[in-house]
């Protein structure tokens, strides 16, 4: 990959140290038009694996590229996971005079390991195959209204954001009837990243809408992880607010991840029709073909945030306790030195340890509902569309301001 160095940023940061008095460069975007992933992350692998950035959001932060750093650091306790309302700091705002936007990543302690231990059956491997049936029944619904829609479509609107909303919502126990009005307030919250303010003034609504449902699961309980969250409470293994965080995690980050992961994936092999060919024509290679998906595709470029509660020192520089630190998961997973030919999709992948999922205390709880969610995307539109192809003449558009990039639509012909 041939990678332009990008140019240094001499203003000071607005908020949020590190500060050194080292020139700053800007976060790294995907070039636009593209899923990316930014052309830099090759470099600073190179020559500089723990960077200053300067954020969208004007602050700072320490920007981890190389897999064996990112691999130690989102495991490392002396690194948390702010709120954010929390970081960056708001000399305004005093600590504790609103509520913050906690989820499941911003809990620690026992509290967060009873809240694992409560979810651990509904996510394992056994309760997400008995699910399977459930799933791809969902997906083959989806697909039969988006066939009604006529041709080219769009496959985004008409099924890669519904499917894993959907799948989300029947698991969880959050009415998908409601979407309309809980999506602009979570995506508000997880794009943050660019649009911090909005982000932080949704965060009292959307505990509100979280509040208020598990208050219709109390008088209702029905056959879904809200309600079944709502009668450990009850019995006193869980708090409340416990519970309310992993309301929040699902609203902001339980389906829009695994939306944008699978709009890049079916366009990363739309884009080479000998890929989804392959696939097609052999369907033993779909499991080594997921996990190398997952791997390949960087939506997680940089918007992981965690914070120093202590100094720590890396490739000779000072971490200091408060400092932001970025470890980009999707440069990692093209680190040379741990993926041969990185740059390059291998659906026949053997060996592939990516950190799509993360690792510690904090990885992701959904890692098997992800594959899974992949799994069915992928074999219901082989099943349905053996000759899926991108429409000519319609080009997919993008958001090019997000770090996190998949497309906005993927207009589509079978």
């Amino acid at each position: 990959m041939t990678s332009t160095p990008p140019e240094p940023v001499t203003d000071p940061p607005a908020t949020g140290k590190p500060a050194t008095g080292a020139p700053l460069i800007d976060m790294p975007v995907p070039p636009p038009g593209t899923m990316g992933p930014p052309t830099e992350y090759a470099r600073l692998r190179r020559d500089c694996p723990l960077a200053e950035v300067r954020l969208p959001i004007g602050a700072t932060a320490w920007y981890a590229t190389r897999y064996g750093d990112v691999r130690a650091l989102v495991a490392d306790p002396r690194l948390v996971r702010p709120t954010i309302n929390d970081w960056p700091p708001r000399p305004d705002r005093a600590a504790g005079d609103e509520p913050g936007l906690t989820t499941m990543m911003e809990l620690d302690g026992p509290r967060h390991a009873a809240l694992r231990r409560a979810l651990a059956e509904p996510f394992s491997v056994r309760s997400v195959r008995g699910r399977l049936p459930r799933i791809r029944q969902s997906a083959d619904r989806l697909l039969a209204e988006f066939v009604g829609g006529g041709r080219p479509g769009d496959l985004v609107a008409g099924f890669l954001e519904p499917f894993p909303l959907l799948v989300m919502c029947e698991l969880v126990g959050i009415p998908y009837a409601e979407r309309d009005d809980f999506l602009p307030m979570a995506d508000a919250a997880l794009g943050a990243m660019v649009t911090l303010e909005e982000g932080r003034e949704v965060t009292a609504r959307l505990r509100g809408y979280i509040s208020a449902l598990l208050d219709r699961k109390r008088r209702e309980p029905g056959d879904d992880i809200l309600s079944g969250l709502v009668g450990e409470c009850g019995r006193g293994s869980l708090d409340a607010e416990s519970v309310v965080s992993f309301g929040l995690s699902m609203l902001v980050a339980g389906y829009r991840t695994s939306t944008m992961f699978l709009a890049d994936s079916v366009h990363t092999l739309l884009a080479r029709p000998d890929r989804y060919a392959r696939l097609r024509d052999r369907r033993e290679l779909l499991p080594g073909a997921v996990e190398e998906l997952l791997r390949y595709v960087p939506v997680m470029n940089g918007v992981v945030v965690l914070q120093a509660v202590e100094d720590l020192e890396l490739h000779g520089r000072t971490i200091h306790a408060g400092d932001a630190v970025l470890p980009v998961l999707a440069a990692a997973n093209r680190d040379e030195r741990v993926f041969a030919d990185a740059d390059r999709l291998d659906l026949c992948r053997a060996d592939n340890p990516h950190l799509t999922f993360g690792r510690g205390t904090h990885n992701c709880i959904g890692a098997h509902l992800a594959r899974a969610q992949m799994t069915v995307c992928l074999e219901a539109l082989l099943d349905r569309f053996p000759d899926l192809h991108l429409a000519d003449g319609h080009r997919p558009t993008w958001d090019d301001q997000a770090p996190s990039k998949s497309p906005l639509t993927l207009p589509v012909c079978w």
